[in-house]
């Protein structure tokens, strides 16, 4: 009935033709997205989706002040339906399309070695455990090297946009912003008709840094400050209104990334937003958003990613963990194990002359508690250390968990868990310790920091869980 009304407003006389090419329209909106639901049997790669325990984001919650909506409401029918035929976004859809077909070949693929016809690389190819599907991911991958457009808006000045912090523990969302601008990678593009996305890049960091006032402590002034961004860019380009900006994405790793689009509903419902608190309690979506590490560069100098880790045999403590008490987690751990047990090494603060880097070089696992918010810079700082991750959170997308199996790298302890923290790890079998082990050396590189960028380091794979959104769905022309 809904269709049907949205189709009787954009035309005083009804039409059965007009009915049918609304129904018809929603039919293939709703069927092109989320290529990558483990749910869907005709999903590309079932490997690529995110566990089902992350999926428990609804698209009818909403975030404070906004009214509940949907990424498929009548309106975007409506819209979808007005709009011209377009032979440029028609030639990018073909494109995706056929790395679609392409990904869902390797997919099957039991052999992806480098020698084989479409995993040629010399440089490194995805393999074992870590990876929820090594093939496709590894063809996804190459597709994305090969073809990934994306347009950068240059409107708006530093240091609220085109800038941002590259130091302290918001510094992967000034270093994206500086590396996507200088393009080390080639990815990005002077032409919009070949894009593939689209990047808003504003700072979140740097709006409140210089609009936030700590007496008036007025946030909606992030909010607006985006609101009015995206009307500029909406009035003066297409894209945004041609997709009701779902082939657009921002970033951020500040704690209040998430509400910076809360007033903006098609920022917020419909574009990909890349966040280091990918907490699905706050509305994130890990069909349509991205989780990305937070990562800690306490003076701004990128750490040297050739320096290898302690062996196994050099780790004496069981656990390790150092870090202020806040949020709803952390305290609980402290109540139980903070410089109780000689195994279980819990401290607020470090004694004097005790390495914090030393300290997790020494530890055979690195517990990495949520705090204020799900993200912890102790994921990677573990990950560099060759120290097993123990993830104690709720509602926490793990960055690149469309493409990284956790599980095969980390501990994952439920909070009720925390009591029985000792019991837990030292009930994994050693063997099972090596394996965790071996493939947190083999992740790393994942998660390693580069300027300029390397293959496969953290910001290609910021790229590639964007690339992965991107095929996600179809615009309808």
């Amino acid at each position: 009935m809904e269709v049907e009304e949205a189709g009787t407003r954009h035309q005083q006389s009804s039409s059965s033709s007009t009915t049918t090419l609304v129904i018809l329209t929603a039919a293939f909106l709703i069927a092109s997205v989320f290529f990558f639901n483990n749910n869907n049997n005709n999903s590309i790669i079932h490997g690529f989706s995110p566990p089902s325990s992350f999926l428990t984001w609804s698209s009818n919650q909403a975030a404070p002040n906004l009214p509940n909506g949907s990424r498929h409401s009548s309106s975007l029918l409506e819209k979808a339906c007005a709009v011209t035929r377009d032979p440029k976004l028609e030639k990018v859809e073909a494109s995706l399309a056929m790395a679609r077909a392409l990904i869902k070949e390797a997919a099957a693929t039991l052999n992806c070695t480098a020698s084989s016809a479409l995993h040629q690389d010399s440089d490194y190819v995805p393999y074992g455990d870590v990876y929820r599907n090594p093939c496709a991911f590894h063809r996804s991958y190459l597709l994305m090297e090969k073809m990934f457009k994306i347009f950068v808006y240059q409107e708006g000045d530093p240091p609220l946009f085109h800038d941002g912090p590259c130091k302290s523990i918001y510094s992967m969302e000034g270093l994206f912003l500086s590396f996507i601008e200088t393009d080390h990678t080639n990815f990005t593009t002077n032409d919009p008709d070949e894009a593939h996305v689209y990047f808003l890049p504003f700072s979140v960091v740097k709006i409140i840094e210089h609009l936030f006032h700590p007496v008036v402590r007025d946030k909606a002034v992030l909010e607006r400050t985006v609101v009015d961004y995206v009307r500029i860019i909406s009035d003066k380009y297409p894209f945004w209104n041609r997709s009701l900006g779902a082939d657009h994405f921002m970033i951020s790793c500040h704690d209040w990334g998430p509400r910076a689009t809360w007033y903006e509903k098609k920022l917020y419902y419909n574009s990909i937003r890349v966040l280091c608190n990918a907490n699905t309690s706050e509305h994130f979506n890990p069909k349509k958003d991205a989780s990305f590490p937070e990562i800690n560069l306490v003076s701004g100098e990128i750490p040297d990613s050739t320096v290898t880790s302690s062996g196994s045999e050099n780790r004496t403590n069981l656990a390790f963990f150092a870090g202020r008490m806040h949020g709803k987690i952390r305290p609980l751990l402290f109540r139980h194990w903070k410089e109780k047990d000689p195994d279980v090494l819990v401290y607020e603060t470090l004694p004097e002359g005790v390495s914090y880097q030393e300290m997790m070089r020494k530890s055979r696992f690195c517990l990495c508690p949520s705090g204020h918010e799900v993200a912890s810079p102790r994921i990677p700082e573990a990950i560099y250390a060759g120290c097993v991750p123990v993830l104690i959170s709720r509602n926490y997308v793990a960055p690149f968990s469309d493409v990284l199996n956790w599980d095969a790298f980390s501990v994952q302890v439920p909070v009720e868990g925390i009591e029985d923290l000792k019991e837990i790890l030292m009930g994994i079998p050693e063997g099972r310790y090596l394996e965790l082990v071996r493939n947190v050396e083999q992740v790393r590189r994942h998660f390693e920091v580069n300027d300029p960028p390397r293959r496969f380091d953290v910001f290609h794979m910021i790229l590639h869980s964007v690339w992965l959104r991107r095929l996600n769905f179809r615009i309808p022309n």
